[in-house]
């Protein structure tokens, strides 16, 4: 159980702290960090693969079902990637953390909508209080807050295909990188020719080091939150997935020095409120199925 809350405790940590590696490749445009962080990923997951000769699964995506699958959650993957390393670099890291806020509550409805779960009170309660938050965002910003918006959206339906998938999460990733692979080389060629590619052109090595870096990043967050998730209950997996957005809102208030009015505080404290309702209902209940 320790080693299970550490594993998926790091996990949550790294991905955080995000925003701070994101914003240090800020003069590098977005759509080529998301490029290099394919070929790099890929080039790690393929070294974690061949140290631990998993290579079984291979056999599996042949299927058509399958691979229809995977195609589609690399199609998401890739979007929420692109849209959240644009947040961070273009300074919206505390809207970006909104959307892994409201994540939770968009996969409860993606299960009511899709798979036919039901939903208990408690949960309807917690999507109105959410959505109210939503409104009144959009209402006193005069636009709707469509990065955080489209960032749980697509992270949920990536996660509703993986919930379904028939591979781990190493090798779901893994062949979700090898899907998108052969776009991101030859976006980096096209780049190369063109006399563009910002890894060719960096000022110093560091920014290479860092795009470099998006590899074993990508990747080992990956690993440990799927060590932790075997380990723990559902319910401490669930709660310990609130620090994640919980360091980037810290981050986009205190370091970044984004603006954040008391207006706008308002709405982020009926979301949270929401989820406050949302994972203390879920605690209850867990606690009463194990009594």
């Amino acid at each position: 159980m320790r080693s299970g809350i550490l594993s998926a405790a790091l996990a949550f940590l790294c991905w955080g702290l995000f925003p701070i590696y994101f914003h240090a490749l800020g003069d590098v445009p977005p759509m080529q960090i998301l490029a290099h962080r394919v070929l790099w990923s890929l080039g790690f997951l393929l070294v974690v693969l061949l140290l631990r000769r998993q290579w079984k699964w291979l056999a599996m995506v042949r299927q058509p079902r399958v691979l229809a699958s995977f195609l589609a959650s690399a199609v998401l993957l890739s979007a929420n990637w692109l849209v959240y390393i644009w947040a961070v670099t273009s300074g919206h890291v505390i809207e970006a953390s909104l959307g892994y806020f409201i994540n939770p509550l968009v996969n409860i409805m993606l299960g009511y909508l899709l798979l036919k779960e039901r939903m208990r009170p408690a949960q309807w309660a917690a999507i109105a209080i959410a959505a109210l938050g939503v409104s009144w965002l959009t209402w006193q910003s005069g636009s709707v807050p469509w990065i955080a918006l489209f960032l749980a959206a697509s992270f949920g339906g990536y996660g509703l295909l993986r919930k379904t998938a028939s591979l781990g999460a190493l090798e779901g990733l893994s062949f979700e990188t090898m899907v998108l692979f052969p776009f991101a080389l030859a976006y980096v060629v096209w780049l190369t020719a063109t006399g563009d590619n910002a890894f060719l052109n960096a000022p110093s090595d560091t920014t290479r080091l860092l795009l470099v870096a998006a590899g074993p990043t990508t990747a080992i967050p990956l690993l440990l939150f799927a060590t932790g998730a075997r380990k723990i209950p559902l319910s401490i997996l669930g709660l310990l997935q609130y620090l994640s957005p919980t360091l980037q809102f810290l981050l986009g208030v205190w370091l970044f020095k984004e603006h954040f009015s008391s207006d706008r505080l308002v709405g982020f404290v009926m979301i949270w409120a929401a989820l406050a309702l949302f994972a203390g209902e879920g605690l209850l209940r867990s606690r009463a199925t194990k009594s």
